[in-house]
């Protein structure tokens, strides 16, 4: 008998056990309302969990209203956020998957256009619809670029506040039913802009060199472990690299992981990019599996998982970057909103189960039905 793919073997990580190694990554929506989710993130999501991922996260979500990148992104600072997540969760663990939300502050990227809008700085259109600006914060009062808001440099009494909200919305996860937190510090969004010497000019103890850079996000990580069960596992998603001259490198990457390990982090979400223009804005090549070199060498480099993410387009391509220990675990983007039976067809491509043995019974019973149809069809024209 052939041996369990990797892809569809169980991970344990601290006491949540995730039945595969495919994660459906987080992807924002720009549709809540007040920071709300609705129907729309519930089918979303919900598809998510029928489709046979193991752990399933939600789009980011702002610990408050002030860190939202627009109007249409999800929240987590009010208590009133929890049952609308609950109704969620509850379903995605019913279909035998693990819920876990990504807590993020788009600081100087806030108050922003939706993309289909025109992902840039709010305008007389936006403010026509009743969207109109909010106060935006950074580590530096730096602009993402020409045009965009300028920051207001946060206070040392506003790290400790916007810190404060953080462990605040980890609290309400676990309320909410969530398995998994991730620290949101990528794709040019707060943490990200404390790490970076391009968008970070502090002199005081949050900025300066690589060791004052990284102290936000660290004692971040800090504050959700004490926050966050012991028993649940803690993600981190980074930049691996701001791929622009004189910006964040994989080896402040590396060191950064080691120091993530240290203080309890289970996996680094390996991203990149970001810094300047949208969260998708990547100023290196992409082709597939892209990132996928950064998540090598932060998993040979420390004692942490890491988990691939961009461009990994089918199931033998994931397979293999587990094969070859690039990764733990393969994250999946919009391959997935393009397929969001993504996990379900790589188990039949990897050959891990039959046609139609784990989909949602409700689906197959009737395909497997349909399968046997049209065999009985083809052994007859043969006969």
């Amino acid at each position: 008998m052939a041996s369990r793919p990797l892809l569809f073997s169980p991970l344990i990580l601290r006491g949540v056990t995730l039945k595969n190694r495919v994660v459906i990554s987080p992807m924002c929506q720009y549709s809540a309302r007040d920071g709300m989710p609705d129907d729309w993130h519930f089918v979303h999501l919900g598809k998510m969990a029928t489709g046979g991922a193991g752990l399933i996260f939600t789009e980011a979500a702002a610990v408050e209203p002030e860190g939202r990148i627009t109007y249409g992104d999800l929240g987590i600072w009010s208590d009133a956020h929890v049952a609308p997540y609950k109704r969620i969760t509850d379903f995605i663990k019913a279909n035998g998957a693990v819920p876990a939300i990504q807590l993020a502050h788009a600081g100087r990227k806030a108050s922003m256009q939706r993309p289909w809008h025109g992902n840039g700085p709010i305008n007389d259109t936006d403010r026509a619809r009743g969207e109109g600006t909010w106060r935006v914060v950074a580590p530096s009062a730096i602009p993402m670029d020409t045009g965009w808001l300028v920051p207001q440099e946060l206070s040392l009494d506003d790290i400790r506040s916007v810190q404060a909200r953080w462990r605040d919305a980890a609290i309400r996860s676990l309320a909410a039913g969530f398995e998994v937190i991730e620290m949101h510090s990528a794709h040019g969004y707060l943490g990200h802009e404390f790490l970076s010497p391009l968008s970070n000019k502090r002199t005081d103890q949050y900025g300066g060199d690589l060791k004052g850079r990284m102290r936000y996000t660290l004692e971040l990580a800090e504050i959700l472990r004490a926050a966050w069960p012991q028993d649940k596992p803690l993600f981190v998603r980074i930049s691996s690299v701001d791929g622009i001259e004189g910006g964040w490198t994989l080896d402040d990457s590396v060191t950064l992981a080691k120091e993530l390990a240290a203080r309890g982090a289970d996996v680094i979400d390996c991203s990149s990019g970001g810094l300047l223009g949208s969260a998708t804005a990547a100023r290196i090549k992409r082709s597939p599996g892209f990132q996928v070199p950064f998540a090598e060498r932060l998993k040979k480099e420390t004692a942490i998982k890491t988990m691939a993410v961009g461009l990994i387009l089918d199931g033998p391509q994931a397979e293999q970057i587990l094969k070859d220990g690039q990764a733990d675990l393969i994250a999946i983007g919009r391959q997935s909103l393009y397929n969001p039976n993504w996990a379900l067809h790589a188990q039949v491509a990897l050959g891990a189960q039959g046609e139609y043995e784990d989909w949602p019974v409700q689906y197959g019973w009737w395909l497997d039905k349909r399968q046997h149809i049209l065999t009985d069809e083809a052994k007859q024209k043969i006969a």
